[in-house]
């Protein structure tokens, strides 16, 4: 820091209704509710230190959900600016709890539907830019292949209604079908990349691309229309049982990204941004749209960083440390930095992203990186085996 610089501000301490708003976003994904609604939020101590205190009711004393429970409050809670620890304590729900969490369940049991069609089991990650043209689209779809290639169902959701590109990334081109009122995705098998002799992983795709008439089809459509067709993807397509939905935002913070907040607040947010430090800039306030929003930021990725020639140079044609500079700023990891590769754009445009190759390639290498990260770190897939599957079987049996 030069002496002209101002030193850096630590953001104040959140509110205990803060965290309560974003602790909403964990899911019970057996209640199919957050635990705020199901009363499993005891306490909530927020000290002027920036130190969170979550008290969480649990069903039973031992029940086994409590290490995913505890992750999933964690990772949200220090996504808050201001946050400086937290800590998880645990208590047993009274009689009068768990008589809620019954009825809640009688409801869910009886109902069987979500407020969405996404089910609540499945890990959502939007995958947001501050501007255009940094590679936020091949970014998601190479992040969905790598994910799909573990043997995984992993839907894709294509956010960026004006400018729609998933479908020919993929190499898709048959329209949405449907019966009965609701929307069938568009399939793709991307073979088991972890052992060839497992079954392959599932890409479920949904896109306005497949819906137009012709991937040329200009849609002059305001921003309420847009976020109505969003929704329409979330409530009305068939989404069916998936470990992750992957969703391709357009970039900036209009319409369409306050009313997946809404709609979705489960989801972590991914920010994408190029080394370049004015990329970066703007990147910061699609950061600061989920925070406002409670959505956590999972993590920065840099994408279009270095050129590595085939000698092993590398060049940094885009500058540097744009994403570390973001992570910074917004309080998040790097957590991927994806070479300048002309295989990534070369893949997207014939439909065969650089992430379903069989190569050493080192974007495909990377993509492969993130996706693991991901699985084992970031936000695992949900284990669905744990404590609550009593209560729904007691509930079903006595609805």
């Amino acid at each position: 820091m030069t002496p002209s610089e101002p030193p850096p501000t630590r953001a104040s301490a959140p509110t205990p209704d803060d965290v309560r708003r974003i602790l909403a976003g964990v899911m019970d994904p057996e209640l199919r509710a957050s635990i705020v609604e199901l009363d499993m939020v005891d306490e909530v101590r927020v000290s002027d230190d920036g130190s969170v205190l979550v008290r969480v009711a649990l069903t039973t004393a031992g029940c086994p959900l409590r290490s995913q429970i505890q992750a999933d409050v964690e990772s949200k809670v220090r996504g808050l600016p201001g946050v400086t620890d937290v800590a998880v304590e645990y208590g047993e729900m009274t009689a009068a709890q768990k008589s809620a969490a019954m009825q809640r369940a009688r409801w869910n049991a009886r109902e069987n539907a979500d407020t969405t069609e996404v089910p609540a089991s499945t890990r959502v990650l939007a995958v947001a830019s501050g501007k255009g043209g940094v590679g936020k689209s091949s970014v998601t779809v190479n992040l969905a292949v790598a994910l799909a290639a573990r043997g995984l169902t992993v839907g894709v959701l294509d956010a960026d209604i004006w400018g729609f590109s998933v479908p020919r990334m993929l190499g898709l081109d048959g329209r949405l079908g449907g019966t009965d009122g609701k929307i069938t995705p568009n399939t793709r098998e991307i073979p088991n990349r972890l052992d060839p002799a497992d079954p392959p992983g599932i890409l479920k795709v949904v896109s306005m691309g497949l819906l137009v008439e012709d991937e040329e089809t200009a849609l002059m459509w305001r921003g309420l229309i847009l976020t109505k067709a969003v929704e329409q993807f979330l409530h009305d397509v068939r989404w069916g049982p998936m470990d992750y939905l992957l969703i391709d935002m357009p970039p900036g913070t209009g319409d369409i990204q306050m009313g997946l907040a809404r709609l979705l607040p489960q989801a972590e947010m991914l920010v994408v941004t190029t080394p370049a430090r004015a990329a970066q800039a703007v990147a910061t306030r699609v950061a600061d749209m989920a925070h406002r929003s409670f959505l956590k930021v999972a993590g920065v990725i840099e994408n279009m960083s270095a050129f590595v020639a085939p000698d092993g140079a590398r060049y940094a044609l885009f500058g540097e440390g744009g994403g570390a500079a973001l992570a910074d700023a917004v309080g998040a990891p790097l957590v991927a930095s994806i070479p300048l590769e002309p295989a990534v754009s070369a893949g997207g445009d014939v439909g065969e992203p650089v992430a379903a190759r069989a190569s050493d390639d080192p974007a495909a290498m990377a993509f492969h990186a993130l996706a693991a990260r991901v699985v084992e770190d970031l936000l695992p897939p949900v284990e669905m085996s744990g404590c609550t599957a009593r209560i729904l079987d007691l509930a079903s049996r006595i609805a």
